[in-house]
């Protein structure tokens, strides 16, 4: 049990090493801070740049003074944070000892830069041959094999362009691409990264040998684009923007309400034939050209513009109470629909923590995995920048006169 009474995640015990920057690498080791895992994010002289990024609470602590902004608290919950200057010898050092107690150590600095410090994942697993060293880059590491593009930078939408997804993503058919909203460019590549470091710590717990876990954020992206790739190799020619329908299914995608979008997902006849019934079976309901969803399918703009004239008379609420629980269907939310409707807050999707120096907590996003016995979760705010520093340390076996010395080295803060 926690220390508040609460039973710990499913990793708990699990010692993570987290030296991530911005959002792919973070998200990973949060889902890993979620499910109880110990993570201990090794920050650089002055903190991570991302705490500077808003929004920020009124009052709430700044950078300048080691807090933090909305962004960064998000998604490094659940972490401790020790401040260690990795351009020192004496910093080396003290993460070649850090990692002699570790299980896990996650970057994602471009590749080549962990070398160049001498703490490449062969010199760590010298320390600890048990070590699970993750590694998350654009293009993935040399030693899983070496990209063309290895040496270029890449963030979310260079990922989303060059994974594929962007390319099947747009308002119409046929039109130009477009960047989803989320930064799935990160944070798919942060899942892969996080399953892969479970799978290869299951592995090392059977066998006491650890191993190296490379993600590519373009393949990761590819991954989830399962569906183009099939269809490219048995039709060879390369999906574009499907709109917001599907290309094999119809009707299946948005269509107006009088007062915005809902979402509708038809996937077969029968559900078909229940949609029909609840429009109060309109005439063209009969007609033969929508019998089945091949037909459908290959009549889409008729079938879209039927449904599409039926749906825009009504309220997303009224067309709820006509479809919600028959037909797959659903309201199309914004931020404030989804704070307002209880099946968020039911499902502990909206999380409060604590927001340093500011007067009111800052809404997060929760966890969404749910176990019965080790539920995991938001259990306390990100850190301040070194807020962890000492006992970290001495946990990890450093006494009093060392962590001075380290301190006053400005080897760590």
């Amino acid at each position: 049990m926690s220390a508040h009474g609460r039973t710990r995640g499913a990793l708990d015990g699990m010692v993570v090493l987290d030296l991530t920057q911005m959002l792919a690498g973070p998200y990973c080791s949060m889902m890993l801070a979620d499910q109880g895992a110990r993570v201990i994010k090794i920050e650089p002289p002055g903190g991570d740049q991302t705490r500077r990024n808003g929004p920020h609470l009124d009052g709430a602590l700044r950078m300048e003074s080691g807090g933090f902004g909305g962004y960064f608290g998000s998604i490094n919950r659940n972490k401790e944070s020790l401040v260690l200057d990795l351009k020192q010898p004496a910093g080396r050092e003290t993460l070649l000892r850090l990692v002699r107690g570790a299980d896990v150590l996650v970057e994602n600095y471009r590749a080549g830069v962990m070398e160049r410090f001498g703490l490449g994942y062969e010199r760590l697993a010298e320390e600890n041959p048990k070590l699970v060293y993750a590694a998350l880059r654009g293009f993935g590491d040399p030693r899983s094999g070496e990209s063309a593009y290895a040496g270029w930078p890449a963030y979310d939408p260079v990922a989303q362009a060059m994974g594929g997804i962007m390319g099947i993503t747009g308002p119409q058919r046929g039109g130009a691409p477009t960047k989803i909203g989320p930064g799935v460019g990160d944070i798919v590549p942060a899942m892969f990264l996080a399953y892969g470091i479970a799978a290869a710590c299951w592995h090392a717990q059977r066998t006491g040998r650890g191993q190296f876990v490379d993600v590519a954020m373009v393949d990761a992206v590819l991954a989830v684009c399962e569906r183009m790739v099939f269809q490219y190799s048995a039709s060879a020619q390369a999906p574009g923007p499907e709109g917001n329908g599907h290309p094999l299914l119809c009707p299946f995608g948005l269509f107006p309400a009088s007062d915005g979008y809902i979402s509708l997902g038809v996937p077969n006849d029968r559900f078909w034939r229940l949609l029909v019934e609840r429009m109060g079976h309109p005439p063209w309901a009969d007609d033969p050209r929508f019998a089945t969803n091949e037909l459908r399918v290959r009549h889409r703009a008729e079938v879209e513009q039927a449904v599409a004239d039926w749906t825009v008379r009504h309220t997303k609420r009224a067309l709820a109470g006509m479809l919600g629980g028959e037909v797959p269907f659903g309201p199309v939310f914004d931020a404030a629909d989804i704070f307002d409707d209880p099946h968020f807050r039911i499902r502990g999707m909206l999380v409060e923590a604590e927001q340093p120096g500011a007067a009111r907590a800052l809404t997060i996003a929760g966890s969404p995995v749910r176990m019965s016995a080790t539920p995991g979760g938001v259990r306390h705010r990100a850190p301040m920048t070194g807020e962890h520093t000492d006992c970290t340390l001495a946990d990890l076996g450093f006494d009093a006169g060392e962590i001075a010395v380290l301190r006053a080295q400005g080897v760590v803060q």
